[in-house]
């Protein structure tokens, strides 16, 4: 996705081919700073302290964190899985991303884990992308078929589920990018999302700099705006979904289901594969 008019992924190795750059999202909106980790407990602290947001983004970074502490001591494989898994507790992707590697790197001798976790984080990280631009492209005949009867479609969405919170394109936000690149016209409510505000300073955030309309709102508006015709579809992400399919996702999200319930609203979870919980 774009930042003024740059083509950004949310997690991206540097120019020195081994250390990673993030987005320091505890700084947006008001600053883009990107963020060098150097080390797996400078991953670790990204996650734990929010500076990466974001089931899916969660699962990537931590990925590279074992890529990173595989480069300094290979024989601390399973100390630093451990360490890593315990940062998040809502997000499966980030057990997801960490079993991966375990798979791959326990087969392996010591001195071959550093290049594999590299190359497993990164096929990680393409499948995130993947997965999130196929979420686009099944969602957005959702948004065409509402562009068809009324023109402008009004969506809402709960928290940050963009590509700031995946390694591109985003869940929920995902149909959204592309109703608009393809020129339907598209409006966003985003709620603001208390108490850590993901929605005003993150979703707001990227919808603006990828040009798609929006406006942000109290939390409890949803509902108010349902009543009156102002919601053709309500779109949120997930951090865990069971395999019966129970969502758990930022609170606040069950209101605007029951809202949405009550309406006759339509709503939809956009998730990836990852964040299916088979256990």
């Amino acid at each position: 996705m774009k930042i003024n008019g740059i083509a950004y992924r949310s997690v991206w190795l540097d120019a020195d081919g081994w250390s990673v750059r993030i987005f320091d999202q505890t700084r947006l909106p008001w600053e883009v700073i990107p963020l060098r980790l150097t080390t797996w407990r400078e991953a670790a602290q990204a996650i734990r302290t929010m500076q990466v947001r974001g089931a899916p983004l969660i699962g990537a970074v931590a990925a590279y964190g074992v890529a990173l502490a595989m480069r300094e001591d290979p024989a601390t494989l399973d100390p630093v899985l451990e360490a890593l898994a315990a940062t998040r507790p809502t997000a499966i992707n980030l057990r997801w991303a960490l079993d991966r590697q375990r798979a791959v790197l326990h087969k392996l001798p010591p001195a071959a884990r550093a290049a594999a976790a590299y190359a497993e984080a990164a096929a990680i990280a393409d499948d995130d992308a993947e997965t999130c631009r196929r979420i686009g492209e099944n969602g957005l005949p959702l948004l065409e078929e509402i562009a068809a009867r009324k023109g402008c479609v009004q969506v809402l969405t709960h928290c940050n589920a963009g590509w700031l919170a995946t390694v591109d394109w985003g869940t929920a936000l995902a149909p959204i990018y592309m109703a608009h690149d393809k020129g339907l016209a598209v409006h966003v409510w985003v709620d603001e999302t208390r108490p850590r505000n993901q929605g005003a300073a993150l979703t707001a955030f990227e919808l603006g700099a990828h040009g798609v309309p929006h406006t942000v709102i109290a939390d409890n508006a949803g509902g108010h705006l349902m009543q009156h015709g102002e919601v053709d579809i309500v779109i949120v992400g997930t951090d865990r979904v069971t395999r019966r399919g129970d969502v758990a996702n930022k609170i606040g999200t069950y209101l605007k289901a029951l809202a949405a319930r009550d309406n006759g609203v339509p709503f939809w979870v956009a998730l990836p594969h990852s964040t299916l919980d088979m256990r």
